[in-house]
């Protein structure tokens, strides 16, 4: 018997309104992801990748259509039981703003943590950076990260409770081809590992990485 997709999402809806004007970034966009899976979403500026990748999340909720991680829906809900099930069973890297920047990169990995009331057989901190190559950098502040040490630092909070799902917003956008191909490592390890993983990108390289390349253009899955 196959086994379910770890994230489906169906005909999922979005729009906005300007004044007397109305968008829609989202036009019924249905995506299933499996366990093991790496897909990324690719398409012009404002075709609604980002859209779409913060509706998955649970960061938005549609206007139409829903999500499930894990067997469990996250649409629909206040944002107080997103939030929750986000913490549980979602993992969100952005391109940038991952930490805070008054706490190490310990604690903010302890923060994200804190969020999730069953928090047993969790990896240890220390042996989460050194699977992202941040051995030692526990107590390190934001500020004293490069920029490829800050995406990786950002991995590692995105994976603190070890999720099912990883979304990742142009997660190589600001790092150098080094750190592109370390990160991408990482996320085909996640998928490798069992996890599914999402990412909207404009590398062509991140792209190449992924498992299934989906395609958005206006609102739409361009077949």
């Amino acid at each position: 018997m196959t086994a379910p997709p770890i994230l489906e999402a169906r005909e999922l809806y979005r729009f906005f309104h300007a004044g007397d004007d109305e968008t829609f970034a989202l036009r019924g966009v249905s995506l299933s992801v499996d366990a093991g899976e790496m897909v990324a979403v690719v398409g012009p500026s404002g075709s609604g990748k980002s859209t779409l990748l913060a509706c998955v999340a649970g960061l938005d909720d549609p206007d139409g259509g829903s999500v499930s991680v894990a067997g469990e829906r996250i649409t629909r809900r206040p944002e107080t039981e997103r939030a929750r099930l986000r913490a549980r069973w979602i993992g969100v890297l952005q391109q940038s703003g991952n930490l805070l920047g008054h706490l190490s990169v310990g604690d903010n990995i302890q923060l994200a943590r804190s969020l999730v009331a069953d928090r047993s057989e969790r990896m240890p901190i220390e042996e989460l950076l050194d699977d992202v190559g941040l051995a030692g950098r526990a107590r390190a502040v934001p500020s004293r990260l490069s920029g490829g040490e800050a995406a990786r630092a950002g991995l590692a909070v995105a994976l603190a409770n070890d999720p099912a799902v990883v979304v990742a917003d142009e997660p190589t956008g600001e790092v150098d081809a080094g750190n592109e191909h370390l990160l991408l490592e990482l996320l085909r390890a996640r998928a490798a590992a069992g996890g599914a993983v999402v990412m909207v990108t404009h590398s062509t390289r991140a792209a190449l990485a992924a498992d299934r390349i989906v395609h958005l253009r206006d609102g739409r899955i361009d077949a």
